[in-house]
C-alpha cells in the first residue's frame, strides 16, 4: 500500500482528493492536514510515502511546509496548484525546492476534467512513491558554472533534443544553466507540462542561463545557442524550409502525453539524421522510446539519465532496457557527455 497524507485548507478539497486517491486499491489516505504547520506535524508522526500539498493555505503555506519537510525528513511531495501564471511561478518554486511533481487543481469543466485530474493524480502518486528523495536531491547537486566549449572545426552533431517528464524541470535547469553562451547547436525540448506553465518555465530558465531559452513559436527557425521549449498545449516537431529548419506544431490524438517526446524526436531524426543527440531525462512512462528508435535507426546518439539521479526512472529505463542508449550517465555528467559527443 502507498500511504498518502492529503494537505489542503479546504475541507471540501480534502474530501475530494481523498476520495479520488482511495479509488485505487493500492493507495491508502492515512491522514489529512488543513495548513502547513499541521502538515509538518503529521508528516513526522504518520511517516507517509507521499504528500499531496496545496499551495495557498493560512498560517503556513505549502511552500514553507515543503521547505521544512525537505530539510527535516524528505519524502515525495506532489503540489496541487492553480492553473494560472501566478500558480505556475509558485509551482516552479516548489519543484526547485524538491517537490517531485504537480497536478493543476482545476475542477471546472465538468466530469471529464475531474476524471482526468483523478487519473493524473493517482498515476503520479504511484510513480513517486517510495523514492529516497533526500539522497536523490543530494545526488542531483546544485547549479554549477557553465562549461567551456572548445570545438576544433566542424562538429559531428547538429542538434540536441531533450525529453523529460516527472522531475524534469530541475533536471533541465541543471543542464541548461551549464551550457556556455557560445553553444554551437540549437536545442529542442519536450517537457510534459500544461499550457499555463511552459511560458513561465521558459522565462525562468532564460533568466538563469547564458544561452537563450524561450517557448517555441510555430514556424520559428532553430538557431544555435537557442533552446526552444514546446508549448504545453501542442505537439512540436521540425521540418526543413529552404536552408532553415523550423518548428512545426502538429496534431496527433494518439499520443497520451503532451507535448510528445516521441513526436519531437522522430521529426528531428528525419531532418538531422545522424547529427542528432537525443537526451532522455527523468519521467514516468515510455514517452521517447519510439522517437529514440528513429534516432538510432539514423545513427544519432542517445544519452539516458541514470536511475540514481532520476526522480522517476521510467522514460530512461525504457530506453536503457531496449538497449538503445549509447551512454547512461548521472545528471551531473550529462552536459559533459553532450559536449564530448559534439
Amino acid at each position: 500500500m502507498i500511504r498518502v497524507l492529503v494537505v489542503d485548507d479546504s475541507a471540501l478539497m480534502r474530501r475530494i482528493i481523498s476520495r479520488m486517491l482511495s479509488k485505487d486499491q493500492f493507495i491508502q489516505v492515512i491522514g489529512t492536514a488543513q495548513n502547513g504547520e499541521e502538515a509538518i506535524e503529521k508528516a513526522e508522526a504518520l511517516k507517509p510515502d507521499v504528500v499531496t500539498m496545496d499551495v495557498e493555505m493560512p498560517r503556513m503555506n505549502g511552500l514553507e511546509a515543503l521547505k521544512h519537510i525537505m530539510s527535516r525528513n524528505p519524502i515525495p511531495v506532489i503540489m496541487l496548484s492553480a492553473a494560472t501564471k501566478e500558480g505556475a511561478g509558485t509551482t516552479l518554486d516548489a519543484l526547485e525546492m524538491g517537490a517531485c511533481d504537480f497536478v493543476p487543481k482545476d475542477l471546472s469543466g465538468g466530469a471529464l476534467n475531474i476524471s482526468r485530474i483523478e487519473e493524473e493524480l493517482i498515476r503520479k502518486v504511484k510513480a513517486v512513491a517510495k523514492r529516497r528523495i533526500g539522497s536523490f536531491l543530494l545526488r542531483q547537486g546544485g547549479t554549477k558554472q557553465p562549461l567551456a566549449f572548445v570545438a576544433p572545426g566542424r562538429g559531428l552533431r547538429a542538434i540536441v533534443a531533450l525529453g523529460a517528464s516527472t522531475g524534469g524541470p530541475p533536471a533541465l535547469q541543471h543542464i541548461l544553466t551549464r551550457l556556455p553562451k557560445d553553444f554551437p547547436v540549437p536545442i529542442a525540448i519536450a517537457q510534459h507540462m500544461p499550457k499555463a506553465f511552459t511560458q513561465s518555465f521558459a522565462e525562468r530558465l532564460n533568466a538563469m542561463t547564458q544561452i537563450v531559452v524561450k517557448e517555441a513559436e510555430n514556424k520559428e527557425s532553430l538557431r544555435a545557442g537557442v533552446a526552444l521549449l514546446a508549448p504545453g498545449d501542442v505537439h512540436m516537431s521540425v521540418r526543413r524550409r529552404g536552408p532553415d529548419v523550423i518548428v512545426e506544431f502538429v496534431e496527433d490524438q494518439t499520443c497520451r502525453y503532451r507535448p510528445s517526446v516521441d513526436l519531437l524526436l522522430s521529426g528531428i531524426a528525419k531532418v538531422y539524421e545522424s547529427k542528432t543527440i537525443a537526451v532522455i531525462l527523468t519521467g514516468m512512462g515510455t514517452d521517447g522510446l519510439s522517437g529514440v528508435r528513429d534516432v538510432r535507426a539514423r545513427n544519432g546518439y542517445v544519452i539516458a539519465q541514470d536511475e540514481e539521479t532520476s526522480a522517476v526512472y521510467g522514460m530512461p529505463k525504457a530506453v536503457v532496457e531496449a538497449e538503445l542508449a549509447n551512454s547512461v550517465v548521472p545528471l551531473q555528467k550529462i552536459v559533459e557527455e553532450i559536449i564530448r559527443v559534439l
